[in-house]
């Protein structure tokens, strides 16, 4: 049987592994992947390190080595995280040189805590972009209003830019906007700007999470079964339905008069890339997210469980521009409920930037322990 991933390529989605690690690239399960599943890029995070980390011991070797030239617990995290970086971007070179430089990419984020200081994450792209030193390499940095300007002038400085933590389209709007100034800005200065590649990763299964929280509130709340059952209605949608609107809103950023001055000068649209795209509701189908954002100049990054489940049963068809109007009316009714949906997509990214500072903390724990215990291994020997 065909291999339903194989397909999406054919629809221009691009499919991402949201799980770089260095177990995955040393047992070549990563370079497999590319063959077998068309993967075609990856991204990383504070919370998938850590948990590589601490599953297994196929980073200890890297880490004594690290700790043995005295670099503290940070320094030690970027080592490891870079590396990791480089190797799986050196599996997708070969991606990234096929498509001339349109795919193939490995992605690295600035520490988390840094979401809300624009400086400190221009310096910290900055480091990150020379330390990985390979052209197919992205450096994620969170939408927020503090990262909106270091994003501009990273890309502006010819810094690839994974631009993460998108909830909200107003919010997606101003990422693609300030992606079209940085090459702006380039041009302006004598500058290229055909290989400057960015993606606006836009977050989806917990939009329908934090919505259909609040949704069920509601219902429990309802003074009549039309009302339950007008609630009930919305459960599941909120998701699919704002990132059809996010994308509608890229078609009309990426065809206009700044954008075709642009693009007659050699410049590739940022695209979509739909993130947190496993199902977290079990009465919901396992490849919804998959399924439903299905279009053109798209990247999809999907976990172990959606990759494998999507290649088993996944169904291949361009959904994204199908019922637009719908999807807007399913926003209207949220909002209708009393529901404030903007809202919902701010506390959204609030929550995102707290989960991956925890994780990153988490994992800076986890390798003082593991640097502590082989340490202590060596002095008993």
């Amino acid at each position: 049987m065909a291999n339903p991933l194989l397909e999406l390529k054919k629809l221009g989605q691009s499919v991402w592994y949201d799980n770089l690690n260095r177990e995955l690239i040393v047992s070549s399960r990563l370079r497999r992947m590319v063959e077998e599943d068309g993967v075609c890029g990856g991204t990383s995070n504070p919370s998938i390190f850590e948990k590589a980390v601490a599953s297994g011991d196929v980073y200890d070797e890297s880490l004594r080595e690290l700790a043995g030239q005295g670099k503290d617990v940070a320094a030690i995290y970027d080592g490891l995280t870079v590396t990791d970086v480089q190797q799986s971007a050196d599996v997708f070179r070969r991606v990234y040189d096929d498509t001339a430089s349109a795919d193939g990419y490995a992605s690295l984020e600035v520490p988390p805590d840094l979401a809300n200081d624009t400086q400190a994450s221009i310096e910290a792209a900055r480091r990150l972009f020379a330390a990985l030193d390979r052209p197919n390499v992205m450096i994620k940095i969170p939408g927020t209003q503090a990262g909106l300007p270091a994003i501009e002038q990273c890309l502006s400085e010819g810094i690839n830019v994974n631009i993460t933590l998108l909830f909200g389209v107003d919010n997606y709007e101003q990422v693609a906007w300030a992606y079209v100034s940085a090459l702006e800005k380039r041009l302006t200065a004598g500058q290229p700007i055909d290989r400057i590649a960015s993606v606006a990763s836009f977050f989806v299964s917990r939009v329908d999470t934090l919505t259909d929280e609040k949704l069920e509130e509601k219902i429990a709340a309802a003074a009549s079964d039309a009302q339950r059952k007008e609630l009930g209605s919305l459960l599941g949608k909120a998701a699919v339905a704002n990132a059809k609107i996010a994308y509608a809103k890229y078609k009309e950023i990426f065809s206009g008069p700044r954008w075709r001055a642009l693009a007659s000068k050699g410049a590739r649209v940022q695209r979509c890339l739909w993130a947190s795209t496993s199902t977290k509701n079990p009465a919901y189908r396992d490849v919804v997210y998959a399924e439903e954002l299905i279009g053109p100049d798209t990247v999809n990054t999907l976990p172990q469980n959606t990759l494998d489940a999507f290649r088993e049963h996944g169904r291949a068809a361009a959904t994204l521009e199908a019922g637009l109007d719908d999807a807007r009316e399913t926003i209207q009714r949220i909002e209708r409920a009393g529901i404030d949906f903007k809202a919902v997509t701010d506390e959204l990214q609030v929550q995102g930037v707290k989960l991956f500072c925890d994780s990153f903390d988490k994992a800076l724990e986890t390798i003082r322990d593991k640097r502590d215990a082989l340490r202590a291994a060596k002095a008993r020997v």
